[in-house]
């Protein structure tokens, strides 16, 4: 299995890896019903059936459910500590930069007896302390031996400079910012933050890669299941018959490109995503049932051509317009 350096961090990790907000028991807002242990269970060995060697978690999924349910399951699957990279977030919201080292306990306790690979704060707003301080403590953490690599998540341009700058004051690089990316959220080739994870060294990590089920084909086959999604899901996601519409040349051209490789619409879309930035981006799809995490791991299997690739971001550009 082909793997990629987180930034310029020496980890390596699998171009897809899983996303576990769904392993939060319910408590990341109305968007996912609580899962069995025994389901996330499967689900994370599907993951590692698959090839994918990558788990990314935060402390605000479910206040470290998501956290403690994925060491189990990885625990339940016979996965050594060291053999996965393992990645979580700080929540900065309302708080001091000082929460940062008096909360790393939490988060190396909720994913003992795996070490915190990656740690990034999880939003640029919403800490009482700037930027810099709060990568600052990330830095010392780090240089006290407790996490191995620091990231960011939904950073700008600018900020994702500032954090690098301070940063490299540690002789530490910045591994990552986590942003939207997908076929329809490509807002990272205008505002600056592809050039600029680029110029850096950076790896961006994208979530919500198949745009909560969007670019999977389902609710465009079946729109009845539009109406059985959650609705604040459906709010902030813009899922309606009027973006179904607008989005369907895109599936259907992922449909027939998916098609010709024995694969899904989904994997395709993923297949894209990992391909068409080169190795400066990577993704994190979640899963709440195996099948999800199986798919998921088959797109690192799909080689797309020159031609279905700039296919796909021509139609892209076209139904986002």
């Amino acid at each position: 299995m082909t793997t990629r350096e987180l930034g310029r961090t020496g980890v390596r990790i699998s171009p897809i890896g899983l996303g576990s907000a769904q392993f939060s028991g319910g408590g990341a807002g109305t968007f996912w019903p609580a899962l069995p242990q025994s389901q996330v269970d499967a689900i994370v060995k599907a993951a590692l059936d698959g090839g994918i060697t990558w788990f990314d978690s935060a402390e605000m999924y479910g206040k470290g459910a998501s956290e403690r349910s994925l060491s189990a399951a990885l625990t339940r699957a016979g996965t050594e500590p060291g053999g996965v990279t393992v990645s979580t977030k700080w929540s900065p919201f309302g708080r001091t930069a000082r929460s940062v080292e008096r909360t790393i306990g939490e988060r190396i306790a909720n994913l003992a007896p795996f070490p915190v690979d990656l740690h990034q704060i999880h939003a640029p707003y919403g800490s009482l302390s700037s930027i810099r301080t709060q990568v600052r403590a990330m830095a010392h953490l780090v240089e006290a031996g407790k996490i191995r690599s620091v990231g960011v998540s939904n950073f700008s341009a600018r900020q994702m400079e500032t954090a690098h700058q301070e940063l490299a004051r540690h002789g530490i690089p910045l591994a990552s910012n986590q942003v939207q990316i997908s076929l329809l959220h490509r807002k990272i080739e205008t505002n600056g933050v592809l050039e600029t994870a680029r110029r850096l060294g950076v790896t961006l990590i994208a979530y919500v890669p198949l745009r909560s089920g969007m670019l999977t084909g389902k609710l465009h086959a079946d729109r009845a299941l539009v109406a059985q999604l959650p609705r604040q899901r459906r709010l902030l996601t813009g899922i309606s018959d009027k973006s179904l519409d607008r989005t369907t040349p895109l599936i259907e051209e992922l449909r027939a490109i998916a098609d010709a490789h024995g694969a899904t619409v989904g994997q395709v879309a993923l297949a894209w995503l990992i391909t068409y930035y080169g190795d400066t981006v990577v993704a994190t799809p979640g899963a709440s049932k195996p099948y999800h995490a199986e798919e998921a791991a088959g797109a690192m299997k799909i080689t797309l051509s020159d031609e279905e690739t700039r296919r796909l971001a021509e139609l892209s550009t076209e139904v986002s317009r």
